[in-house]
């Protein structure tokens, strides 16, 4: 269709007037809801990324507890004394039976109590950049404890109670014993870590991705 100049001013007039007299437009607002999957992955995520912290972390601090602790055939037996330290070594099957609302209130109560114990270490180690790997990593896995907590929020699970048991060990009796506490505390916290990140990623495969809406507004011109 040809139109000519005169008729092309007349319709730019025309569509002009027509939208000043327009009260409103509906406008289409695309949002994502944050979901349980999403959650889920993020815990996901937060867990793989303390396991590669944790390797480092334990690196530097088991050299500087010194022989044996840091040899790497060194496996001893677990004392009385680390039974305080929440134990991951459970029978798989018998961990995977549990229901997915015992895992996450497992996970939540066993890192809410490591990290317990591992602020109990920041004030005794003697170097500053143990101290400040240590400090970082504790505040990694406070994240973490918050991002379980989310997870099952967000699945209408509730938060186990507050654990009343004390924080941290009684003193050991003699310097041997204090260092096999801590080698035992990292034991613990890598197999903690190295189960949950299974139990992230098999969750996430159960839920659903999160769902995107449009929402229609109005607004004003």
């Amino acid at each position: 269709m040809d139109f000519r100049a005169g008729d092309s001013w007349g319709i730019f007039a025309f569509l002009c007037a027509a939208l000043c007299n327009l009260p409103t437009v509906p406008a289409l607002n695309g949002t994502e809801e944050l979901g349980a999957g999403q959650s889920i992955q993020k815990t996901y995520d937060l867990t793989r990324y303390l396991e590669h912290q944790l390797r480092t972390l334990a690196g530097t601090y088991l050299n500087y507890l010194g022989p044996p602790f840091n040899e790497p055939d060194f496996n001893p037996p677990r004392l009385a004394r680390a039974e305080r330290v929440p134990s991951a070594t459970v029978d798989l099957d018998l961990w995977r039976g549990l229901t997915d609302n015992a895992r996450l209130a497992a996970n939540y109560r066993a890192y809410s109590r490591l990290l317990k114990y591992l602020r109990g270490l920041d004030g005794q180690v003697g170097t500053v950049e143990l101290r400040h790997r240590l400090g970082h990593f504790c505040s990694s896995l406070q994240g973490l404890v918050l991002s379980i907590a989310g997870v099952m929020s967000s699945l209408g699970y509730p938060l186990p109670p507050p654990d009343p048991r004390p924080s941290g060990t009684p003193a050991a009796p003699n310097d041997f014993l204090k260092k096999m506490d801590d080698f035992w505390l990292l034991k613990e916290l890598q197999t903690w870590l190295w189960r949950s990140a299974k139990d992230f990623n098999r969750l996430k495969k159960k839920v659903p991705p999160a769902v995107v809406t449009l929402r229609i507004e109005a607004r004003g011109l």
